[in-house]
């Protein structure tokens, strides 16, 4: 805090559900309860580890940032994170344009009845499913679309056809994977 030169910070999250994330956490707790840091929360928690450090938690974390997209929705984590009060927060809305995301005919045929691009559609797809959003790009016109999502709302028919989009899979890895979580722990 003192180099990012403030008092507290609005939110802070731990990474990934690897080493000792509830000790992590206890920490963070501490720093909650003494003004430091506005909102907790946790990245890349899937359904299980999240109903685990919740249920164990005094502080129950304000928001799961996790893979989320038109190619992975998420839909039974968001369904817990919904019961147990959590916002669910995307990381990689684009997908990376994985899967051809930013020519998807999907969402290009549905964006040009709005003449929206396919990048709008999807984020639009993602605020009206409720997930909060965190688009990237180092391009000042893309930045200015990414802001440019309010003025059109997709029908619940368009909602059903991105819906179907949907792989439910990382497009990028499995916390599950056990070469993953080597990875993971080979760095900490």
């Amino acid at each position: 805090m003192k180099k990012l030169q403030t008092e507290y910070l609005d939110l802070l999250l731990i990474h990934q559900p690897f080493g000792d994330y509830y000790g992590t956490y206890r920490a963070m707790e501490e720093f909650y309860k003494e003004g430091k840091i506005r909102a907790i929360g946790i990245s890349n928690f899937g359904p299980d580890r999240y109903l685990d450090i919740q249920h164990f938690a005094e502080i129950k974390p304000a928001v799961n940032q996790i893979e989320t997209h038109v190619f992975q929705q998420q839909k039974v984590a968001k369904e817990y994170l919904k019961k147990y009060g959590c916002q669910i927060e995307s990381w990689g809305p684009f997908a990376e344009g994985r899967k051809d995301m930013f020519t998807n005919p999907v969402l290009t045929e549905i964006g040009a009845k709005y003449g929206k691009t396919a990048a709008q559609t999807a984020l639009r797809f993602l605020l009206q499913s409720d997930v909060v959003i965190i688009p990237k790009s180092v391009h000042k016109d893309r930045m200015q679309q990414n802001f440019d999502l309010f003025d059109f709302s997709l029908t619940a028919e368009e909602m059903a056809a991105i819906e179907k989009l949907d792989g439910g899979e990382s497009l990028f890895f499995s916390h599950y994977d056990p070469k993953t979580v080597e990875w993971f722990m080979s760095i900490l």
